[in-house]
């Protein structure tokens, strides 16, 4: 069991603690903002740490709005200046770290919090936002992070300058479309360099943010408490609604409520697909977004929740979520990576033995829709009439293995055109899902006559050792950090290798496309460059695309104020449980 600073909820037996029970369907890992990708310390750190900009809750189309900042971000005429005004009056959560004093909430914290994603040690994922964009990086790229920080100095490079205590001025070599969406992520959230050097390589495991809330009880990979932080500033709702009815009812509730509107939040990791509905069913969580999918019948009948379920007063909604769910294989692996062409041919070849119609049947119960590019639908830059060019054929890929050496031997499984024998092994969640998308695999494996064998381990594992270059192939998917296109191409890009490039995919002119279309808005020439980068990818096959989900979310009748975001991974912070409707429910 870990516990981070003292928190806790005072006693109060005249009043009862408010409390949300949710589910994570992973493990989490550091929470440390440059480091964590995976979505359930993401869901977490982002009620931690802030951001100086967030995305409106109700407001479609998205709409960013001040976080920490007094207002939006002054712009320069020639889109390469930003100057970020912060609120006075913010302060971090108390801590050891800060010496039994408050912190106040500095631009300094903000620019230390991007410098650190420099930091070679690291490895953070999300260096991409960054780098090659602020003027004067290159004293913080590699080996020159080390002498640059030694310096001491709040303003180390001109793009990163500290102009007063609540002012920061961040300075582009280019114009960059997508700079404001960065600004609200949940990576660019204020770290204290206090805590840092504090906790030192356990700063992971001691998040001290701004945010609505801090993290309280926590027995690692099984449940985390979020207790309301005392010292947030609890600002009042103020979000827009759309013209849909429903989200109007939302924004009347909240109108006026300062936020969180609970004391506790109880996160269960539940990493097996039925005692996720099972525990909803039997009201332990108060929602559940993304039933799974082979267990959607345990909810839904004919595309609609059951009557039984109904008359109780749960709701069912579904929402398209900006994800991407792939296989990625490991282009540095000496079985399966490569760019010769009888290594292509190998993974062209596992790339047509996956059957998005039968997966999407048999697996998710129809609740997705086949993945063509790396873009899901309604993120900025979709191309709704591309279509890959490879698709399902165990013909074309078995001819393809028989004409690049890759020869059946008396057993009929392949061997190396060397001779030597081919085996494959794909990391797999160890989880009910994990083993049943085990046998999807073996079973295209065997069409192919190739040997697979599969590594059960928790998610978080399954990263890290992916980061070391240590994973051949697994299956995986993504999530938007911010709507546009750049979030997921750079999921490939070669600089971006060791960290969320995973497949380890370096092709010289796929670099030269996505930092062309880096520097540009969404229009007809940005979208040219997008489907010449997703050819390649299908071309060289580091990934084989599987599908865009449709998730069905279920909410109990005490819930109040739910909606999905887009962008956002949680709603949390807006939820509130309706008076005594829980204990009145029969």
């Amino acid at each position: 069991m870990a516990r981070t600073g003292n928190a806790s909820i005072p006693a109060n037996p005249a009043k009862a603690v408010k409390t949300l029970n949710v589910l994570v369907t992973t493990p989490e890992s550091s929470f440390d903002p440059a480091l964590a990708s995976d979505i359930t310390t993401l869901s977490v750190n982002e009620n931690l740490f802030e951001p100086m900009l967030r995305y409106d809750y109700l407001a479609r189309p998205l709409k960013l709005k001040p976080n920490t900042l007094r207002a939006m971000p002054e712009i320069s005429a020639d889109g390469k200046t930003y100057t970020l005004r912060l609120q006075a009056g913010i302060f971090f959560s108390e801590d050891a770290a800060f010496g039994g004093k408050r912190r106040e909430l500095q631009a300094a914290d903000y620019a230390y919090a991007i410098q650190r994603m420099y930091d070679p040690a690291l490895k953070s994922p999300w260096l991409f936002m960054f780098e090659g964009k602020l003027q004067g990086d290159e004293a913080l790229r590699g080996d020159a992070y080390a002498k640059t920080v030694k310096s001491g100095k709040q303003s180390v490079i001109a793009g990163i300058q500290v102009v007063d205590r609540y002012t920061l001025r961040l300075r582009l070599q280019a114009p960059d479309p997508n700079f404001l969406f960065i600004l609200a992520t949940p990576a660019t959230g204020a770290v204290a360099r206090e805590v840092m050097e504090f906790y030192g390589n356990q700063a992971g495991n001691h998040p001290v943010g701004t945010g609505p809330f801090r993290l309280g009880e926590w027995k690692r990979s099984f449940q985390l408490n979020l207790i309301a932080n005392p010292d947030y500033r609890r600002p009042l709702f103020d979000g827009e609604a759309t013209q849909d009815a429903y989200s109007r009812r939302i924004a009347e509730s909240l109108r006026g409520k300062s936020l969180p509107l609970v004391q506790r939040i109880r996160i269960s990791v539940v990493e097996e697909q039925q005692a996720r509905v099972l525990g909803f069913l039997n009201r332990e969580f108060d929602c559940l977004e993304q039933v799974p999918a082979p267990l959607s019948e345990m909810v839904m009948r004919d595309g609609q929740l059951k009557p039984e379920l109904s008359k109780q007063g749960i709701q069912l909604r579904l929402f398209s979520p900006l994800q991407t769910y792939y296989v990625w294989m490991n282009m540095e692996d000496p079985v399966l990576g490569g760019y010769t062409p009888d290594k292509i041919a190998l993974r062209r070849a596992i790339a047509l033995s996956y059957n998005h119609q039968q997966d999407i049947a048999m697996m998710e119960k129809g609740l997705a829709q086949a993945a063509q590019s790396p873009l899901a639908p309604n993120v900025i830059g979709y191309d709704p009439e591309f279509r890959s060019p490879v698709q399902f054929n165990p013909v074309l890929a078995n001819a393809l293995l028989d004409k690049f050496g890759y020869q059946r031997g008396p057993d009929q499984y392949r061997r190396l055109p060397d001779g030597q024998p081919l085996e494959l092994t794909m990391h797999t969640q160890a989880s009910t899902t994990g083993r049943l998308r085990d046998e999807v695999w073996r079973k295209n494996m065997e069409m192919l006559g190739i040997r697979i064998s599969f590594k059960s381990d928790k998610h978080s594992e399954i990263l890290r050792a992916a980061r070391l270059g240590k994973v051949q192939m697994t299956e995986a998917n993504w999530v938007a950090d911010f709507p546009d296109g750049e979030n997921f191409f750079q999921l490939l890009y070669g600089p971006n290798t060791g960290r969320a490039n995973y497949a380890r995919f370096n092709l010289p002119e796929y670099n030269r496309l996505f930092e062309q279309s880096r520097r540009m808005a969404d229009g007809p020439e940005r979208r040219t460059l997008y489907r010449q980068m997703s050819l390649y990818i299908h071309a060289y096959n580091p990934w084989i695309l599987r599908t865009h989900p449709l998730s069905a979310d279920v909410q109990q009748p005490w819930l109040m104020n739910f909606q999905r975001h887009p962008v956002d991974f949680t709603n949390w912070r807006y939820l509130d449980i309706a008076p005594d409707a829980k204990q009145n429910m029969k």
